[in-house]
């Protein structure tokens, strides 16, 4: 988005005008005190003795006298350069044995006298004026250089403050948080791990008499927005002790050496402090395992590491200070931060689960007006997979919805609208011819129908068919309970569900089209995972065949060397494919059998556009003549639709 003139950054390495004044003011300067340090360009020396001849001949207009310096001015321009060049100023020197008819003859020539006082210390004078100009560049040069090496370390202009740069923010702003566990709702185990740990920070000698010692470092892991930053803060303030927080990145820098310089005196300052916290954050960005550098090399992040490790193993018994640290990629750290006597204390933060998911909610909610028809737990019911932070963007989203309608309270459907935005996108605008919009009616209606006919699929929550994001449409289901683990059958109509919008299409119109290309990739991958990693294949057995890895916390596969033979990977695309074609064929027969239920949900969706679980079952549960005739919009089987 272009900007306007007034809002555009000032380039960094425009003129610098207040040195461009500087230096033209030393420039003027030095031409000022030029006539001080030298004789005038048109005088010329005379030997005394033509200085002499000139008083006879009565020349001499007037001469000044300082010392045994004479300066005079001739009547009239006379050959007087050492090359017979031509002026009237002259320069002379009065013998030092004196001349006392000197006076007498310049009083007779009529020549003006003046007389004046010797220089005291002229010379140092002189010499000064030389050098000012040389002292005035060094210190332009210097101030230039300063302002260059200030630039590079983000603030540093000096001794002083090249020691503030070398201290870590989060050793300048401990302090107690005001954060409490109640303000943190959900993770019931995750306190109970560092609750015993207030009572450390709070009683010390309690656990030393019996010769207990606390773990040095806590390490909490857990996908992003769970709370890791905000257990750590609770803890604190718990206890009631300072809190020192910094980010693993901000420990590197371009200086070599800054690194460990920082984490010296973050431990300096939370040891003068204990009992303390230490917090780091993304402590991935700098305890990635050593030895990965390019040639394996010893770089700064290898330093600070080093140093991290060090400052760990140097803690005395009687300092109380609790070393903890955030990360959501466990799998990179070095083992060094993880054996005991470092973070060998490791709390994972899970996503919450529904009942969590409610109390974040009342969390979230305290300071947000709320219209009588908001149930809670229905909301935390419809967002399976939310993390703490979601809800509370979920929270400020609906505000944002209510706000922008003038409503005085946040109400059920501005939740719906915001859960929709952040799951699906915003909605869109598009021009959809009429046949493309009745495909995708059929579609949606599709996976719609199996999904309510299948005894062990998810119930249905909404279908719609207004774009948003880059869908054109979507079948929204929510589980009525929490699974941690998915059973066969389960899967399966899971996979007949995924299938059942292009399903739909074969039956109803006689071709498929190409929106099935995201469907086809989930029951693809579904169906691998079925027969490579869960062992649901006759075919194949319980072996472990998968080619990749799931992160436990990124929600993406991770690739993994293939230990199998190509004979076991031809089975497991074989099996894959007999499963995605049981999976198809079940969905087609739910679509022949419910042909006319389907009907009148194709004819509501287009006709409302989205409807909601109460209005999907009197579409599909209504009863009907087993006579009556198909709808005319649906194609006989074997026929094909333009």
């Amino acid at each position: 988005m272009p900007t306007s003139p007034s809002q555009e950054p000032k380039p960094k390495g425009g003129p610098n005008w207040v040195a461009l004044a500087v230096f033209f003011a030393v420039i003027a300067l030095t031409y000022l005190l030029m006539p001080q340090m030298s004789p005038t360009p048109q005088a010329y020396d005379v030997t005394y003795s033509q200085f002499k001849l000139f008083i006879e001949k009565s020349q001499v207009r007037r001469v000044e006298m300082r010392g045994d310096r004479i300066e005079g001015t001739l009547l009239g321009p006379t050959s007087l350069g050492p090359h017979g060049e031509s002026g009237d100023q002259f320069i002379t020197y009065v013998p030092a044995v004196g001349d006392n008819s000197l006076l007498p003859a310049l009083e007779r020539s009529g020549a003006e006298i003046a007389v004046q006082p010797p220089d005291v210390g002229g010379g140092w004078r002189s010499i000064l004026l030389g050098l000012l100009p040389w002292v005035i560049f060094i210190a332009l040069w210097f101030w230039v250089m300063r302002r260059a090496y200030k630039n590079i370390a983000g603030g540093v202009g000096g001794p002083g403050d090249l020691r503030k740069f070398l201290e870590p923010e989060g050793a300048k702003k401990a302090d107690v948080p005001e954060i409490r566990f109640s303000d943190v709702a959900g993770q019931e185990s995750a306190k109970r791990e560092v609750a015993e740990l207030v009572d450390y920070l709070r009683d010390p000698e309690k656990f030393r008499r019996l010769g207990a010692e606390v773990p040095r470092g806590v390490l909490l892991m857990g996908p992003p927005g769970t709370g890791k930053t905000l257990l750590a803060r609770a803890l604190a303030g718990e206890a009631g002790v300072p809190f020192f927080s910094i980010t693993g990145s901000e420990f590197i820098e371009v200086f070599v050496g800054v690194g460990a310089s920082r984490v010296r005196k973050l431990f300096e300052t939370a040891k003068h402090a204990a009992p303390a916290i230490l917090f780091i954050d993304e402590l991935d960005s700098v305890g990635r395992t050593r030895g990965t550098g390019l040639g394996g090399g010893h770089d700064e992040r290898e330093q600070t590491l080093n140093q991290i490790l060090a400052e760990m193993d140097g803690f005395k018994g009687h300092e109380a200070i609790i070393v903890l640290a955030a990360t959501n990629r466990p799998d990179v750290l070095d083992p060094a931060l993880l054996r005991p006597g470092r973070f060998d204390r490791h709390v994972t933060l899970d996503l919450p689960d529904r009942g969590d998911r409610e109390k974040i909610l009342h969390v979230h909610t305290r300071k947000t007006p709320l219209d009588n028809d908001v149930d809670l737990a229905d909301v935390a019911a419809g967002t399976p997979g939310f993390s703490g932070a979601d809800l509370k963007n979920l929270v400020n989203e609906a505000a944002i919805f209510a706000t922008r309608a003038g409503a005085p309270s946040v109400a059920m459907q501005h939740f719906d609208a915001a859960r929709d935005k952040l799951m699906l996108g915003t909605e869109r605008t598009l021009a959809i011819q009429p046949e493309e919009r009745h495909r995708l009616a059929v579609h949606e209606s599709g996976h719609t129908t199996v999904a309510h006919f299948l005894p062990h699929a998810d119930p249905l929550y909404k279908v719609t068919i207004i774009p948003r994001g880059r869908a054109l449409g979507g079948t929204h289901q929510l589980p009525e309970k929490e699974r941690h683990t998915l059973p066969e059958e389960y899967l399966l109509d899971r996979l007949a569900v995924i299938l059942g919008g292009r399903a739909a299409e074969q039956e109803l119109l006689g071709t498929v089209s190409s929106g099935a290309d995201d469907d086809i990739r989930q029951a693809t991958q579904l169906a691998r995972a079925m027969v490579a990693r869960w062992g649901m294949s006759k075919e194949i057995g319980p072996v472990d065949l998968r080619e990749s890895d799931e992160h436990p916390f990124l929600g993406r596969e991770i690739a993994q060397p293939r230990h199998f033979s190509e004979a076991s990977a031809q089975a497991v695309d074989h099996a894959t494919r007999e499963l995605l074609l049981q999976a198809e064929q079940r969905a087609q027969e739910v679509i022949r059998t419910q042909h006319v239920q389907l009907g009148r949900l194709i004819e509501a969706l287009e006709e409302r556009e989205t409807l909601y679980r109460r209005e999907i079952e009197e579409c599909l549960t209504a009863s009907e003549p087993e006579s009556t005739p198909r709808p005319r919009w649906v194609a006989q089987p074997g026929t094909q639709r333009g």
